[in-house]
C-alpha cells in the first residue's frame, strides 16, 4: 500500500454504510470498535446524511477479537430490536471484525428467533475494494433480499438505481432526472437506490414500469429485478443537451412512447447553440482547448462526451474509483492506482479546463480553469439542490465555465 497525503478513496465499507443510511425504517448495527464508527459518522455528516437512531456500534474489546466472542453483537441486535422496532436491521462488518473473519450471516441466523426485525448481513469490512464495490453489493442485496416479486403494477412510475449519496450533487442530479422524466413522459419516481427512500418502496419496487440504471455498479440489481419482476431497464445518465435527448429517447424506446415534443425541441435547440463553440476553438492561434476530468466514472464519461461535442478535447479522463467493479468500463477512461500518479499529472497540467475535486484544484496551478464535479468537498459545502451536474441545467452551468476557460486562451 502506498502512502496517502490527501483524503483516500473511501472503501467498500463506507459505500455500504452511506447507501444503507438513506433507507428509512431501517437501522445499521456495525460490529466493530466505536472509533471507526465515530470517524465514519463525521464523513456522513458532511454528506448530509441523517444518522440519529440509525447507526449503532457494538464496540469490540481485545478479548472479543482474540476469542472470537460475538456475544456483544448478539446483545446489541436484541437491544436495538426491542428499543427501536425497525423493520430491517442491516448488520455490517467493520475492518476489525472482517480481519478476524467473523461469520455475520451465521450470527444473524442464530439470533433471528430472538428479534422481530429482518436481519441482512454485509460482511465487507473495507478490504474488497473501494466504495464502488460496496454500493454494487448494496444494490444487489437490496434487489435480492428486500424487493419482492408479484407486486401490483403502478403505471406511470419508475425506479432509479444508482443514486449514490457519495457522488457530488447527487440530490440535485436526481431532482433533475425526475424533472426530465416528468416533462418527457409524465412519470413519477417510486424507489431510489439509495437516496431518500424507504423499505416499503424498495419492497414494492417491482411494481414500477422501468428501472433507470444510473451507473454501472447497479447493473446486477437491474438484471435481478428484470428476472424477478419482469422489469425492463435502461443504462446511462443524462449529461449535456444532446446526451440528455439521447437518454430520453432510449427510455422512451423501452417504454414504447415518445418524449414530449416541446422538451425534445428545446434540447435540440440548446445542442445546436452549444455546437457553435467549436468555431471558437478553430479561431485560436496558439492554444488548443483541452480538458482533464477526474470523478465518478459515469460522470466523467458523460461530461467528456459533452465537451467533445463543443470542441474541447479531453486530454485525460480519470475515474476516482477502480474500474474492475464495472462489467464493461467505458473506453478511454483510466484509473490511477497511486496518489503520486495523480499528483504528477496535475502539477504538470496548464491552461486546461479541469473538472475534478477540491484536492485536484490545490495540486494544479492558476493557469487552469477549474470546476468541481466530484467529492471530496474541502473548500466549501454542498448546499443547493437546484444546481445539478446532469441534464440541461448541469450543461448550462458547465457552459459558464467553458466560456470563462475560452477567455483565458489565445
Amino acid at each position: 500500500m502506498s502512502l496517502t497525503r490527501f483524503l483516500p478513496v473511501p472503501s467498500d465499507r463506507m459505500g455500504i454504510l452511506w447507501s444503507l443510511l438513506n433507507i428509512e425504517d431501517s437501522v445499521i448495527v456495525e460490529y466493530g470498535p466505536a472509533g471507526t464508527t465515530h470517524f465514519s459518522m463525521s464523513l456522513f455528516g458532511e454528506l448530509g446524511i441523517e444518522q440519529e437512531n440509525r447507526l449503532f456500534t457494538t464496540h469490540l474489546r481485545e478479548d472479543d477479537v482474540v476469542m472470537g466472542d460475538t456475544s456483544r453483537l448478539e446483545k446489541a441486535l436484541v437491544e436495538v430490536d426491542n428499543n427501536f422496532h425497525p423493520s430491517v436491521i442491516f448488520v455490517s462488518a467493520s475492518s476489525c471484525s472482517a480481519v478476524i473473519g467473523t461469520d455475520l450471516r451465521g450470527v444473524c441466523t442464530m439470533i433471528k428467533p430472538k428479534v422481530n426485525a429482518r436481519l441482512v448481513a454485509f460482511e465487507q469490512g473495507g478490504f474488497r475494494g473501494d466504495y464502488s464495490a460496496g454500493i454494487r453489493e448494496t444494490y444487489r442485496l437490496l434487489a435480492e433480499q428486500i424487493a419482492e416479486s408479484g407486486v401490483p403494477k403502478r403505471a406511470g412510475t419508475y425506479n432509479i438505481i444508482g443514486a449514490s449519496v457519495g457522488s457530488y450533487r447527487c440530490k440535485a442530479d436526481m431532482l433533475e432526472t425526475e424533472r426530465l422524466m416528468r416533462e418527457a413522459f409524465g412519470m413519477e419516481p417510486h424507489a431510489r437506490l439509495c437516496l431518500e427512500t424507504d423499505l416499503e418502496r424498495i419492497r414494492t419496487m417491482g411494481g414500477a414500469e422501468i428501472n433507470l440504471v444510473m451507473r454501472g455498479e447497479a447493473l446486477d440489481a437491474a438484471r435481478m429485478l428484470e428476472s424477478k419482476c419482469g422489469m425492463p431497464y435502461v443504462c446511462g445518465a443524462p449529461y449535456g443537451y444532446a446526451g440528455t435527448l439521447a437518454w430520453l429517447e432510449s427510455v422512451g424506446k423501452a417504454l414504447g412512447r415518445e418524449p414530449a415534443p416541446a422538451l425534445v425541441g428545446e434540447l435540440k435547440k440548446r445542442a445546436a447553440e452549444a455546437m457553435q463553440y467549436k468555431m471558437y476553438g478553430r479561431m485560436l492561434r496558439r492554444d488548443r482547448p483541452q480538458a482533464l476530468l477526474y470523478g465518478d466514472c459515469e460522470t466523467v464519461r458523460g461530461l467528456s462526451e459533452f465537451l467533445e461535442s463543443i470542441g474541447i478535447t479531453p486530454a485525460r479522463r480519470i475515474s476516482i474509483h477502480n474500474l474492475s467493479t464495472l462489467e464493461t468500463p467505458p473506453e478511454g477512461i483510466e484509473y490511477l492506482p497511486t496518489e503520486r500518479d495523480r499528483m504528477e499529472l496535475l502539477r504538470g497540467t496548464q491552461r486546461t479546463l479541469i473538472l475534478a475535486d477540491d484536492t485536484s484544484r490545490r495540486l494544479a496551478d492558476g493557469s487552469n480553469t477549474y470546476m468541481r464535479i466530484s467529492t471530496p468537498v474541502i473548500d466549501g459545502a454542498q448546499v443547493a439542490t437546484h444546481m445539478p451536474v446532469m441534464g440541461p441545467r448541469g450543461a448550462d452551468m458547465l457552459m459558464e465555465y467553458v466560456e470563462a476557460y475560452f477567455n483565458t486562451l489565445k
